[in-house]
């Protein structure tokens, strides 16, 4: 077995490194953007006043660092080429991550946002794969135009992890559907164009099976952003949507009818093996101040890294943090040689670690750092509060274990 990472993810690291030095550094520092990552991160970056979104400011400086990425070659890197990309791997991809999180904060590679040079882009191959050449053309294009901007609908007030338990309905009327429900935590309505809006449109309540995606417009009638949801990272684009007698043409549907969920879940894997690897890298990036604090802290006349108190502790986090890379490498190699659903149960458990493992980690570097530590002078509440969230959302650890054992017990075997 070879584990060496491969030459050409390799030097492609260097070229990442040279390119923030070169081009995104500098633009961090200038006109005080650095307000937007030091202990103002979180006042800068909200609107307190408007809902607490996204301050426009904020967002002009992640759209303009993602200009500089693409332009580089690097922003699209993932993704296929015939849209602009280099056909990356998921090893590279989770390499890329799990390296640039190891940096800590920066414009460089800000999660809060889902943000990075080199962007992550889940939902390409549920456009590729589901999309009309209609849809395709106007979502992929506009993705990256800033034409359209595309939320995404599946959580409900009373519906979170068991999605198949829907309440929204859409019924056909015509040549239209017409939708009626809610949605909780309808990620990025603050500036979308278009929703992804997850209901039944047949089939029994609890069964996959019925369960459409259908892309609607934000401004069509009946379509209500009633609020957004404050939450413990701000700022939030995390919308409270309600739709009442909501029509849109039959041509909105996007894929087959009764197959949403199978469409959901065609980016899911990758898209959690990349949060897992930026785990890694932010519970590395955290072990490694913390060691660096140790080694200069005095206390009682000598360095607080002599007192087995901070070196233990430090000592078994970086001892997961290597197993846990280790299951994230080959998992991301495993996908780019087998179908997903065969190792549907590791993504699972680098998923769930991986998000234990650096909540552990910035929690241990609060501690280390003492008081000093627990102010936002320092950024381990941020990537505290900011990865906390990954234990929840798109599949909380409790169902990521529960993945694990179905396939342990052989419970049930997935088709998609």
């Amino acid at each position: 077995m070879d584990f060496e990472i491969p030459a050409d993810i390799t030097k492609l690291l260097g070229e990442l490194d040279d390119f923030i030095e070169a081009r995104i550094k500098p633009l961090e520092m200038q006109d005080d953007n650095i307000r937007f990552f030091d202990h103002r991160r979180e006042y800068a970056r909200t609107d307190y006043e408007n809902g607490g979104v996204p301050r426009k400011e904020w967002e002009a400086l992640l759209a303009e660092m993602r200009l500089r990425a693409d332009a580089a070659g690097f922003l699209r890197y993932g993704i296929p080429a015939k849209y602009g990309g280099r056909d990356g791997s998921n090893l590279a991809m989770a390499v890329i991550r799990e390296h640039l999180a190891a940096k800590g904060l920066g414009l460089h590679n800000d999660l809060q946002n889902e943000s990075s040079i080199v962007g992550n882009f889940p939902t390409i191959k549920m456009w590729e794969r589901y999309g009309s050449e209609e849809q395709k053309a106007m979502f992929l294009d506009g993705m990256f135009s800033g034409k359209t901007r595309v939320a995404f609908g599946l959580t409900e007030p009373n519906h979170g992890s068991d999605a198949t338990w829907l309440e929204t309905k859409a019924v056909r009327d015509g040549d239209e559907w017409v939708i009626n429900g809610q949605k909780r935590f309808n990620s990025g309505l603050h500036a979308a164009t278009h929703d992804m809006i997850f209901a039944r449109t047949s089939g029994d309540d609890g069964k996959a099976k019925g369960i459409s995606c259908i892309i609607v417009p934000t401004n069509t009638a009946g379509f209500s952003v009633d609020f957004m949801w404050w939450t413990f990272n701000m700022p939030t684009d995390h919308a409270e949507v309600t739709l009442k007698d909501v029509r849109v043409p039959v041509t909105a549907m996007l894929g087959e009818e009764g197959d949403g969920l199978a469409l959901a879940n065609t980016f899911t894997h990758e898209n959690r093996i990349r949060q897992a690897a930026s785990g890694v890298g932010a519970a590395q990036y955290c072990i490694n101040e913390s060691v660096k604090y140790a080694q200069r802290r005095i206390t009682f006349g000598q360095p607080l890294s002599t007192r087995q108190a901070i070196q233990w502790p430090l000592a078994e986090l970086q001892t997961e943090c290597e197993m846990v890379r280790q299951l994230v490498y080959k998992t991301a190699w495993e996908l780019d040689h087998k179908h997903h659903m065969e190792i549907s149960d590791k993504v699972a458990m680098c998923n769930y670690r991986a998000n234990r493992l650096v909540c552990e980690a910035a929690d241990r570097a609060i501690q280390v750092h003492g008081g000093i530590g627990y102010t936002r002078h320092m950024p381990f509440e941020h990537i505290y509060r900011h990865h906390r969230r990954y234990r929840i959302t798109e599949g909380s650890e409790e169902v990521q274990i529960r993945r694990v054992a179905q396939v342990m017990f052989a419970i049930s075997k997935p088709t998609n």
